[in-house]
């Protein structure tokens, strides 16, 4: 017999896989079946490859693995499993055409629902919904993937339909002095969390100062000016080879207009560079290369987290940096209302205890740390989701975008990439060690 709170939780998994389907599908709707086949950029899979994969990771997980049935076909399981074929390669495969992939999305929609009508959430993989809460992140961070291909595809503008320009407030703009001491890292009671977030540990931390704001495009245009780009002091060893090797000049989407300004292009349409607006399409190696040239250095992970999730006063930790209510659109800018950053200040009852402003949404925030378990980290419910790309050859990005979906974020998420990833929505803030 199901109880109230399970047919509770059933009702919220059935909300949720249908917000992040009507999301995957608006977000397609509008384009054709040539420009879903494309393959956009060799970074990127084709469109129409995400689109089915989503479906074929849901039917692993939400049929396969919890009944035992059998695939709706093989040959799927090669060709959407993303760690067989590299993305550049993705465009050879036997990929299921536009009409193909939404009807095998819908099919495997109605099955799932007909198994969460029976089945019981009383196992490690079913408690609290677990595996339903990865499944609908998984497709939510797709449609933040796909979100980055329709920004790289050189084809008409995208039709955007978004909220207003919110007002900023550029007086928040400056550093708060974080004091050292142990804090809460990671968690143990976040029902939805990554097997990365895991397990909560105490850590101390030095005292340092954190920027309040992520680094705007206007003073990441004073860095450029200031010839950033060719002071090889400014960059480490690897970021210097990879800034010559790609001729790195400015942020990606970047361009000069007639006056000597700039001009980026967003989603195919050009529009001056916003100087108020934290910058983004920058990767580690320039994030790493402006904060030498501001005097400071990127925060650790750990810092971060402090600053956003970490209440002194009540001496506990806070879901998100203003609370533990869910984000709302008073609060950040998530799930795609605007197709970019907001201005600096624009969230006031988003503010964290320390004084930090946008610490979830608007960009992904580099920091200096390598993606790593945290102490006792056990891999849950596959090895492939987290502990394979542990290593230097990652960095670990904070706080989520303004392509984020709220459901798939929270002070604990972690998110990681190699340090020349560009055309991800990632900016930074800066930070600096000491009390003076």
């Amino acid at each position: 017999m199901v109880d109230g709170a399970d047919m509770d939780l059933k009702q919220t998994v059935i909300d949720e896989l249908d917000d992040a389907r009507r999301r995957s599908l608006s977000l397609l709707e509008p384009l054709t079946d040539h420009e879903l086949r494309t393959q956009h950029s060799p970074l990127m899979s084709p469109l129409v490859w995400d689109l089915a994969h989503v479906g074929h990771y849901e039917e692993l997980w939400l049929i396969r693995n919890l009944t035992g049935a059998p695939p709706t076909c093989d040959r799927y399981d090669d060709i959407y499993d993303a760690f067989k074929h590299p993305r550049r390669d993705r465009p050879a495969l036997a990929l299921l055409g536009p009409g193909e992939a939404r009807a095998f999305v819908d099919g495997v929609r109605d099955r799932t629902l007909d198994v969460l009508e029976t089945i019981e959430l009383d196992t490690p993989l079913l408690r609290d919904a677990f595996v339903y809460g990865m499944v609908v992140q998984h497709e939510h961070q797709h449609d933040e993937t796909m979100l980055a291909t329709l920004q790289l595809r050189e084809c008409d503008p995208a039709p955007l339909r978004e909220d207003p320009r919110p007002p900023g407030d550029p007086n928040v703009v400056g550093e708060v002095l974080v004091d050292g001491g142990p804090f809460l890292m990671g968690t143990d009671i976040e029902p939805w969390a990554y097997d990365n977030e895991r397990p909560a540990h105490e850590v101390d931390v030095a005292p340092f100062w954190i920027e309040t704001t992520p680094v705007t495009n206007a003073a990441f245009a004073s860095f450029v000016a200031d010839r950033g780009y060719d002071r090889r002091e400014l960059w480490t060893e690897a970021g210097w080879g990879w800034r010559t090797e790609a001729g790195l000049e400015h942020p990606q989407f970047w361009s000069r207009d007639g006056a000597g300004g700039w001009v980026r292009t967003r989603l195919g349409s050009p529009e001056p560079v916003p100087p108020d607006e934290p910058v983004q399409h920058v990767c580690w190696y320039e994030a790493d290369a402006y904060a030498r040239w501001a005097g400071k250095r990127l925060p650790t992970e750990a810092e971060w987290e402090k600053a956003a999730s970490w209440d002194e006063v009540a001496g506990r930790k806070r879901r998100y940096p203003w609370g533990d209510e869910a984000p709302d659109r008073a609060r950040a800018n998530l799930g795609q209302r605007r197709f970019g950053p907001d201005p600096v200040g624009s969230y006031p009852l988003g503010v964290s205890a320390y004084g930090c402003h946008q610490m979830l949404g608007d960009v992904w925030e580099w920091t200096s740390s390598d993606f790593a378990g945290h102490p006792g980290f056990v891999p849950f419910p596959y090895r492939e989701y987290s502990e394979v790309f542990f290593g230097p050859e990652y960095k670990v990005l904070r706080g989520g975008s303004w392509a984020t979906h709220p459901s798939a974020i929270r002070t604990t998420f972690r998110n990681w990439d190699y340090p020349i990833r560009r055309q991800i929505f990632a900016g930074f803030r800066c930070a600096r060690d000491g009390t003076t």
